[in-house]
């Protein structure tokens, strides 16, 4: 078992305990019901999981009424009979480990044995906040990829993009490494859902929002609901910035207010395009660079400051080069390794380089 897997299995283990928390407590909707039954169905694993659960529970009371039959003689007991239980399960390696969602409700008198079960069985207690188990995701140059957290919340991760999470007993952390990531967060008010990008840290209120790291300013766009931003390098308390509104820092300096922004136009990357209105040439390119294999090289310094609007798919190139090709004056020369786009000379500064 590689360390990927070892890490799903300890998610699925601390599932498995929150579902029989929840079956014990009586308290199932109809529709968590039907959630428990495609969980256990959906993988061999979940079964093997839930049955330890029940194993140890079942055996725990013995261990508290006599003192001297040993807990650990108590724990070796239940794995063995997990064992002979579990033999007869089909071998389903090829399938990938589920990581389900959670029940909504879990009863305090039973969390110790879910939280012994965790730990015989090889994974992590991902509850204890001063050992956490950090999981890391991240998307190649040019791809996109999305993935449900353990608590349903979702990361969309857009091209160049590398975070790491953490789950604390009071807190969900996420830090962003590089790039840029959708949040669609899952209220949980036992621990807060926190983003970290280099100085920038926000507090998510339930909501649905855009962090994109670059190289010296932190950009948040929220979508849906609030978030709380505050930087280290601030002078202005923590900022809420509200649905429809915008944030930049730049080195630290966390602005007075948020701007409000077309927040659909700002995301547009989550539909594979890249759209712009009023923007520098330059920029615009840089944005096309993000996803193209070759990179468009704007030379003539008129043509990185002229200012263009438009939404073109991320993937279409050459779409973005028949466009500029259409501007006055305007040449653009397409190699296997660089495309370059120069205005005629007209002035000294204007003219192309050459390599």
């Amino acid at each position: 078992m590689n360390v990927r897997d070892e890490k799903v299995r300890a998610l699925i283990a601390h599932q498995a305990g929150d579902w029989f928390v929840a079956n014990q407590d009586g308290r199932l909707g109809a529709n968590e019901r039907e959630a428990f039954h495609e969980w256990l169905l959906a993988s061999p694993v979940h079964v093997e999981e839930y049955l330890g659960v029940a194993l140890i529970a079942r055996a725990l009371p013995t261990a508290a009424d006599d003192p001297e039959y040993p807990l650990d003689v108590v724990v070796a007991r239940a794995a063995g009979t997990l064992e002979s239980k579990v033999s007869a399960l089909p071998n389903d390696a090829s399938r990938p480990l589920a990581i389900p969602a959670r029940p909504a409700r879990v009863n305090r008198q039973h969390f110790a044995a879910a939280a012994i079960l965790a730990a015989v069985m090889g994974g992590f207690v991902w509850w204890n906040a001063d050992r956490p188990a950090p999981q890391h995701y991240a998307t190649a140059h040019g791809n996109q990829q999305t993935w449900r957290l353990g608590d349903n919340s979702v990361l969309r991760l857009n091209t160049d993009t590398a975070v790491t999470v953490r789950y604390g007993r009071t807190e969900r952390l996420v830090e962003i490494d590089r790039g840029q990531v959708f949040f669609v967060v899952t209220h949980d008010p036992r621990r807060r859902f926190r983003v970290v990008a280099g100085t920038t840290d926000v507090i998510a209120l339930g909501t649905q929002f855009d962090m994109y790291r670059q190289r010296n300013s932190t950009v948040v766009t929220v979508v849906e609901g609030q978030v709380m931003v505050e930087s280290d390098g601030a002078s202005y308390p923590p900022l809420k910035v509200n649905a429809g509104e915008q944030v930049r820092i730049i080195g630290g300096i966390l602005p007075a207010l948020a701007t409000p922004v077309d927040a659909q136009r700002s995301t547009a990357w989550l539909h594979r395009q890249i759209a712009f209105d009023h923007e520098p040439l330059a920029t615009v390119a840089a944005e096309f660079n993000r996803y193209g294999a070759v990179p468009i090289e704007i030379e003539s310094p008129s043509l990185r400051s002229f200012v263009v609007s438009g939404v073109f798919a991320a993937d279409d190139t050459e779409t973005f080069l028949s466009f500029l090709r259409t501007l006055d004056g305007v040449t653009v020369e397409t190699t296997s390794t660089r495309i370059r786009v120069f205005r005629l000379a007209t002035t000294p500064e204007e003219a192309p380089r050459t390599r």
